[in-house]
């Protein structure tokens, strides 16, 4: 992942200890199938922890109230996750991760729902 430009991982390289925090970065928007960003990864070549990330930050994204939209609720972020609503697709994680989040859902809404402002 080394040659991508990015701010907050470029900020996190110059200190040590934050290499995950950088991988994160870097990796929290690569798609399993290859249509994420910035590299461009697919499957296996996307670190464990943006394979992790990328389904906590849709999650997030979805129950999460935006100027374009409102906020969904559980049942609803966890059905676009699984099912796909156009944008937002299955094929986008990985299945074991995906399957893994599926088993979570239940721990990620009350983690949510304990957060909400």
């Amino acid at each position: 992942m080394d040659g991508f430009v990015d701010g907050g991982a470029d900020f996190l390289a110059q200190h040590s200890g934050f290499e995950l925090a950088r991988t994160i970065a870097l990796a929290h928007h690569e798609r399993w199938d290859g249509g994420g960003y910035p590299g461009g990864l697919k499957r296996e070549g996307i670190p464990m922890e943006g394979r992790i990330l990328i389904i906590s930050d849709q999650y997030d994204a979805l129950r999460s109230k935006r100027p374009y939209k409102p906020p969904f609720s559980h049942a609803d972020a966890v059905r676009i996750i699984s099912q796909g609503d156009g944008r937002t697709m299955p094929s986008h994680f990985d299945p074991e991760v995906l399957k893994e989040f599926l088993t979570l859902a239940p721990l990620f809404e009350e983690i949510y729902e304990s957060q909400k402002d």
